[in-house]
């Protein structure tokens, strides 16, 4: 039984994976009852929710969600904190949160472990916060953690327009690295630039090899990003630094690839990578506590900001799929209720 007047809830759903056709139209609006909140999470009010490629990738089937998971698209929101499981210590009713999950976003109402969700930082908007968990918890885990990357460093970030991709931009330099992003238009070149890429570069007319190591006087960058995958795992080793660090945030050409270990070898690279939503309730927890001390401020302050390409209303998701697959969107695509 729901603890509060509101028994259902309007919820985005998909048809099973087994269903030939996997387009946006597919997203359908469907009535359930609010979701009680387990011992140690918390149910919000859901403002916004945010729309991210792992929600692309489930609706074509090609993305199963982890065990346990709910089956329902939105693996980050922000809302209103309305009710408590009964082991929460974290929130109270009425506070405002943004929370990473492993999936049930596309909902007015959505659940969340307490560990995996954060004060909304002052500042920001619903909408904004609603962007800001899947993204910061990414770049955070990539850039920073595996990545290791310190100040005076030099970042290449592939996909630089995408929601990880200006987040990533945007803490790098305020960490006090120096950025080199690659994105697939001039008007994503200047995006990039604008949010704080010292060089930017168009991949459809520019060799991305070429001009990072010209950019640096033939060094070659101590870490790169990707999520491309695919040619551009061989191309970012022969990129990179000696001793440098390259991590794989996604897929998106090809998951395998052919290498020359040669390269690897001689340079002494580190090749690594992660994903975000299969990993543990403390490894989540372990995040939000470093992005709440050491990120949190930045937002506060309004040295960081997250980019908000466009919004929809979550009775529209299958327009904001359509959004997110042509490409053309410049940070976060977001829906709101």
């Amino acid at each position: 039984m729901s603890p509060f007047p509101e028994s259902m809830t309007t919820i985005v759903t998909v048809p099973p994976v087994n269903t030939t056709d996997r387009g946006p139209q597919i997203l359908s609006p469907e009535t359930r009852p609010v979701p009680d909140p387990d011992d140690h999470e918390i149910l919000v009010k859901v403002a916004a929710a945010g729309v991210n490629r792992v929600d692309v990738m489930q609706r074509q089937g090609l993305y199963a969600p982890p065990p346990g998971a709910s089956e329902i698209l939105g693996v980050e929101v922000a809302g209103e904190v309305v009710a408590l499981g009964p082991l929460t210590s974290r929130f109270k009713v009425g506070d405002d949160v943004c929370c990473l999950m492993t999936g049930g976003g596309y909902a007015e109402y959505a659940v969340a472990h307490e560990s995996s969700a954060l004060p909304v930082p002052e500042g920001l908007t619903l909408v904004e916060a609603g962007a800001t968990p899947q993204t910061f918890f990414t770049a955070w885990l990539n850039v920073f953690e595996l990545g290791a990357l310190k100040a005076g460093e030099t970042v290449l970030i592939h996909g630089g327009t995408s929601g990880v991709g200006t987040t990533a931009i945007m803490l790098a330099k305020a960490f006090g690295a120096r950025v080199i992003a690659t994105a697939g238009s001039d008007v994503k070149v200047a995006a990039c630039r604008s949010i704080g890429a010292d060089v930017a570069l168009n991949y459809h007319t520019q060799e991305f090899v070429a001009e990072t190591l010209k950019a640096t006087e033939g060094r070659g960058p101590e870490l790169i990003v990707d999520m491309v995958a695919g040619d551009y795992l061989e191309r970012n080793c022969e990129a990179a630094a000696w001793g440098g660090r390259i991590v794989q945030i996604a897929v998106i050409e090809a998951p395998i690839a052919p290498i020359d270990l040669r390269v690897v070898m001689r340079k002494q690279l580190t090749l690594t990578g992660s994903m975000l939503r299969p990993r543990s309730i403390a490894q989540k927890a372990a995040i939000a506590e470093a992005l709440k001390t050491k990120v949190w401020p930045l937002l506060a302050q309004g040295r960081c900001k997250p980019v908000i390409d466009s919004t929809f209303p979550l009775l529209e998701a299958a327009r904001a799929h359509v959004r997110m697959e042509t490409g053309a969107h410049v940070g976060k695509i977001v829906l709101t209720t």
